[in-house]
């Protein structure tokens, strides 16, 4: 069974950092397209960035700069690094896996159907 747990969310100011982490159980991060998304209150999910099995990290735009995504196969984890934060990174981070991919990994949430329940972060200023 597919399982994604996210955890390290939580209420940091302007400036913080976070890192966020992301445990799969039911397969192996390294081999498929895996992802950090985020969703603020009212608006549509977005991603951050995604890893193939290559692995080659792709970022969204909006993102690039601040946000490092790594991973580490013997924990079967994923990360999301967030430096610098500011109050529109307030939003549920979700990472998600697309277990159909091992390459050319989409920046598009639909196209992943395997989700975690989400960690909040909140940036107060």
């Amino acid at each position: 069974q597919v399982q994604l747990l996210e955890s390290g969310g939580g209420s940091v100011e302007v400036g913080g950092s976070l890192r966020l982490s992301c445990t799969a159980s039911g397969f192996t991060i390294g081999h498929y397209c895996v992802g950090w998304f985020r969703q603020a209150l009212g608006k549509e999910r977005e991603a951050v960035g995604t890893v193939d099995s290559k692995p080659i990290t792709t970022y969204a735009a909006s993102v690039k700069g601040r946000f490092t995504i790594s991973s580490d196969n013997a924990k079967n984890t994923l990360y999301l690094q967030i430096n610098n934060l500011k109050v529109e990174d307030t939003a549920m981070y979700y990472c998600a896996a697309d277990l159909t991919r091992r390459a050319g990994c989409s920046l598009i949430p639909r196209s992943y159907n395997n989700w975690g329940q989400g960690t909040q972060v909140t940036v107060s200023s």
